[in-house]
């Protein structure tokens, strides 16, 4: 199949199909046999029972595209975490030490990942004695009142075969940026989160923190396609909302097989230990949206602890899918003749002659043409749009992923045209034009000033000495630590799940 160029023109706003990006996700592997579940990847905000238990763990989204600033590297960011209020304090937002976070790459198309890299992550306590985060403004992410810090190492893992052949040790001790509880807190956040950024041997680059979650869409689809009802379209259901981040910049002749083989799969999963002490794959994360609406009910935890070389089990949950039925239901647009091979080429395969490896084994990852130079002026309906540089050839942080998704779900490859959308056309946040790229998170006093306060009143004037942390030997200096958090930590919302639950599955993973 050949890619389809095609003009954007009036849209239809129709918030309630957005998640028909999801059916063109596609979860399955065509021609593969169904074989059992092994260790391997997906997720996304919520989108399978037990792993809405455990955000700490759930993959909420993964893009990858050539590096528009540095087109010789491939830069690849994958979020957790979903939903994090800016204020939900005191505990905020870290990365679990219990867990594995990989990023897996395919680069020869044969639905196994030969190239690991992995990440795990560190707590460190400074003061017991104290509720807050941090103690006193932080300035630098070595601040002695940045109470609650995080460091991870990264190991490079080579596979043949699903199994390792080497694990190089690529960096020790990486400082993580936290998260960004408030003003008074974090007078400049930009500062720490550049401090964050740690050049690796090799001309890679890598950053985790906290971000704005840079995917935008509207999602109360959910509430039954809006039952017929578009008077509520085109809200950014994720606007204001934070998620922790992992990003990593390569050189392309790192993860490609060759020059004359430059298409590489990635996508990104979870492992933790269960009761026994073996290591149990919760998330899997590739294209977006995958698992909320394409796999049914029954499928959903399966998919999570499965691999890409194991999808044929869901293939019917692409050649039939659900949701075209379901808007041809309420909306009366006739759902797409059956069985949707289309989809299994796109985004199964990768659209040949872009991003499709040959002798390609059909799997549920993000396909890159790492030799696709950036796009001069983005379009963001990617490939659909005259654009190769973008999705599904990978995934920038700009592609409007819901829109173009959908209409190849509703068609637009076999001969129905339609310019459907969810009326979120890009992210509340302006991105970045340099690594990390994702927007700087929302800050836990983003509100407006409380009542009789003024800009540039100081918290600790209005408490004064009445506030000393538990077991402080006294002094002008600790007196004046726990109210500058208390007053942007406290008061916090805690939205994310924090039910921590052993996973069931008593599978070990190869590596």
């Amino acid at each position: 199949m050949t890619p389809i160029f095609r003009s954007g023109s009036r849209r239809r706003s129709i918030a309630t199909l957005v998640c028909g990006a999801l059916a063109a996700g596609g979860l399955a592997a065509a021609g593969v046999t169904a074989l059992e579940p092994g260790a391997a990847t997906a997720s996304s905000h919520r989108e399978a029972p037990l792993i809405s238990g455990q955000p700490q763990y759930d993959n909420t989204d993964v893009y990858a595209f050539v590096s528009p600033d540095k087109p010789d590297t491939t830069t690849i960011v994958a979020n957790w975490i979903p939903f994090e209020d800016p204020a939900g304090g005191p505990n905020f937002f870290t990365f679990a030490d219990d867990a594995q976070y990989d990023l897996h790459i395919d680069n020869n198309g044969d639905a196994q990942g030969e190239l690991v890299y992995r990440y795990t992550f560190k707590t460190h306590r400074k003061n017991g004695d104290t509720f807050l985060y941090n103690t006193g403004p932080v300035d630098s992410l070595d601040d002695p009142d940045l109470n609650i810090t995080q460091t991870y190492d990264i190991d490079l893992l080579r596979l043949h075969n699903q199994k390792v052949v080497s694990k190089t040790k690529v960096a020790d001790d990486v400082p993580v940026a936290p998260s960004n509880v408030g003003k008074a807190s974090m007078p400049n956040y930009g500062k720490l989160r550049d401090q964050a950024v740690y050049k690796l041997p090799g001309g890679s680059t890598t950053f985790a923190g906290q971000a704005d979650d840079p995917f935008f869409l509207d999602l109360r689809v959910f509430d039954l396609l809006y039952g017929g009802n578009l008077t509520e379209v085109g809200r950014d259901t994720l606007k204001g909302y934070n998620v922790n981040s992992i990003a990593l910049q390569v050189p392309n002749d790192m993860i490609r097989e060759s020059a004359g083989q430059p298409i590489v799969g990635i996508w990104s999963t979870t492992q933790r230990k269960d009761a026994r002490g073996y290591w149990t794959q919760v998330s899997r994360l590739g294209n977006p949206l995958v698992n909320e609406v394409v796999n049914p009910q029954k499928d959903k935890d399966k998919f999570n602890a499965s691999a890409p070389w194991y999808d044929a089990q869901f293939l019917k949950n692409v050649t039939n899918p659900e949701l075209p039925k379901l808007i041809e239901a309420i909306y009366k647009i006739k759902a797409p003749a059956e069985p949707r091979n289309d989809l299994v080429d796109v985004f199964l395969k990768g659209v040949k002659g872009l991003n499709q490896p040959p002798n390609v084994r059909p799997a549920e990852e993000l396909r890159l043409n790492t030799s696709i130079k950036p796009a001069m002026h983005p379009k963001r309906l990617g490939v659909l749009d005259g654009d190769n540089a973008g999705f599904p050839n990978g995934r920038r942080l700009t592609d409007d992923v819901i829109d173009a998704s959908l209409q190849v779900v509703e068609g637009e490859l076999v001969g129905s045209k339609n310019d459907l959308g969810d009326a979120v056309d890009k992210n509340d946040k302006k991105f970045e034009n340099y690594f990390p790229y994702v927007a700087e998170p929302t800050s836990g006093s983003r509100g407006a000033l409380a009542k009789g306060t003024t800009s540039g009143t100081d918290v600790r004037n209005q408490l004064g000495d009445a506030l000393q942390p538990a077991g402080a030997s006294g002094g002008s200096g600790d007196t004046t630590l726990i109210a500058l958090s208390a007053g942007s930590g406290a008061a916090g919302i805690l939205l994310v799940g924090s039910g921590l639950m052993w996973w069931r599955r008593m599978r070990t993973r190869a590596y």
